[in-house]
């Protein structure tokens, strides 16, 4: 691997280390510097180490994977779209999730009958909108993106209706959840390992995405199967956002503005692009869940709001630069 990707990723590296260990210290209980280590290092520190191991590191933890796993969607979804607009968000996934969140808390639900509602949602707009766009013509990212938002724009509907339905205790809740809230998160097993094996699968088809990125007919004069190609990242995607989705709810930019930010330093190589987005992407949202939970303590705010505070500023300016570079 070159230097210069090497250094990325281990500076990367230590940024999300830094992050939990900066999440795992910060709430509106202090803990003392020798009770965190202690904690940190296995030994018994009493109920510094219960704040730390039982509260703290499995939301930081949930904030860490869930920017992983919607930073390292977009990086997917924008090539398979061949967009750079495109988000984990575009193709509607995220409204049937909430509209299966949503109605399970309607219900009286709670915990993880959401996450499971939410998860059934997601998973059958991936198969309607994969159906829709498989039509007369063939399939083409034209055709996916046009029929992804036309899904979305119709959950979106839904969701108004929903919101409209709530009770008044109800809707505090419902709010959250569409802002992205971690407050009910706890350690991810089966997220992080969707993670894992999404990041693995991205590695493994480096090359004919990085083929892909420079054109479908380059593609298929070089031997990729364009088709097939498309079809696993469509999957892949989906399933990425389906398991941030039903684990904090909706957070955006995270998706759309850590690729962007690291084809400027890191380049377009796939290789280096994809492990690079998932350090970044779970370090931004671990940053963000910190102040949320923190700034102002004992109030917790959506974790949806600091991830657009964060990616706002720099979307404006990566949008900025490239108008920059085109003139």
């Amino acid at each position: 691997m070159p230097t210069r990707a090497a250094i990325t990723l281990g500076t990367l590296t230590a940024a999300a280390v830094l992050s939990l260990a900066i999440a795992a210290l910060s709430g509106s209980v202090t803990v003392p510097w020798h009770d965190a280590w202690t904690a940190l290092t296995g030994g018994h520190a009493g109920t510094a180490g219960a704040v730390i191991w039982e509260l703290r590191l499995p939301r930081a933890a949930a904030a860490f994977v869930t920017g992983g796993l919607l930073a390292l969607a977009g990086a997917l979804m924008q090539v398979l779209l061949r967009n750079p607009l495109a988000d984990p968000y575009v193709l509607g996934i995220s409204g049937g999730a909430a509209v299966g969140a949503l109605g399970a808390m309607l219900l009286g639900l709670g915990g993880a009958l959401v996450s499971g509602s939410a998860l059934i949602g997601a998973a059958l707009t991936m198969l309607m909108v994969f159906g829709l766009a498989h039509g007369r013509g063939g399939w083409t990212p034209t055709r996916l993106l046009l029929t992804g938002i036309v899904v979305a724009s119709g959950w979106s509907a839904v969701i108004s209706f929903l919101l409209a339905l709530g009770t008044r205790d109800e809707l505090r809740g419902m709010l959250f959840w569409l802002m992205g809230d971690l407050s009910e998160a706890g350690w991810p097993p089966w997220r992080g390992l969707v993670l894992l094996l999404g990041l693995a699968a991205g590695f493994a088809l480096a090359r004919p995405l990085n083929l892909l990125a420079r054109g479908e007919l380059q593609a298929r004069v070089l031997g990729v199967a364009v088709t097939p190609l498309r079809y696993s990242l469509f999957a892949l995607a989906s399933l990425l956002t389906a398991a941030a989705v039903t684990l904090a709810g909706t957070v955006g930019f995270v998706g759309l503005v850590v690729p962007h930010l690291l084809r400027l330093g890191v380049g377009s190589d796939h290789r280096v692009l994809l492990p690079a987005s998932v350090l970044l992407g779970g370090t931004l949202l671990t940053v963000a869940d910190t102040l949320a939970r923190t700034l102002l303590a004992p109030q917790q705010l959506p974790v949806g709001v600091f991830s657009a505070v964060i990616g706002v500023p720099l979307f404006l300016y990566l949008l900025n630069r490239g108008i920059g570079r085109a003139e």
